[in-house]
């Protein structure tokens, strides 16, 4: 009994599977961070891009007369 009780104390299996968990977990979120903040980035650009353009945007036929909502 008192072998199969050190075993288990110094089993560490179970620490090392939530060590990797944990960083899975600040990985998944580091990059859903970095995602929404390049969306936003882009989303500005384009806003910007309309802006120059004096809010003429350019429809499917390549004529000036779309407008910056999507």
């Amino acid at each position: 009994m008192t072998k199969f009780l050190k075993q288990f104390r110094d089993d560490e299996s179970g620490a090392a599977m939530v060590e990797y968990s944990i960083l899975v977990g600040i990985i998944a979120a580091a990059s859903l961070l970095a995602i929404l903040a390049i969306g936003g980035w882009v989303g500005d650009q384009f806003t910007g891009l309309c802006a120059n353009l004096d809010g003429k945007g350019v429809d499917a036929a390549g004529t000036g007369t779309g407008g910056c909502t999507p």
